[in-house]
């Protein structure tokens, strides 16, 4: 039976993914995370009231849960944002960022924060 489970939201596509181990599920993660950023920046959006600049759009979402049965369960993941950046987060309802510690990236804060 599947313990992670690694949702991916790419505009209106949602794939899950399930994993046996955590280390697994990150790489997996990651290699999603990594060919998002990839993509060509987005242009800014402009609605009627307030444009929003590439930065403070969310293009995709890498979102990790599991263990089922366990407490505290991960529930983590990485925000993919129009200009190629990525967030690092944890919690549910309310995402909290993950700050980074010097020369990391949004990946290892995640994987350094879920390991923990």
């Amino acid at each position: 039976m599947a313990r992670y489970t690694l949702t991916v939201r790419d505009g209106p596509r949602v794939v899950h993914e399930h994993h046996r181990e955590l280390e697994t599920a990150l790489d997996a993660l990651q290699a999603r995370v990594l060919e998002l950023t990839a993509r060509r920046p987005r242009e800014a959006l402009d609605v009627k009231t307030r444009t929003f600049a590439p930065a403070e759009q969310v293009v995709a979402r890498a979102e990790l849960r599991g263990p089922e049965r366990l407490l505290p369960r991960i529930r983590a993941g990485v925000d993919v944002r129009g200009d190629g950046s990525a967030e690092a987060w944890t919690g549910r309802a309310r995402r909290q960022p993950i700050a980074r510690e010097d020369g990391e990236s949004a990946l290892s804060a995640l994987r350094r924060t879920v390991a923990a």
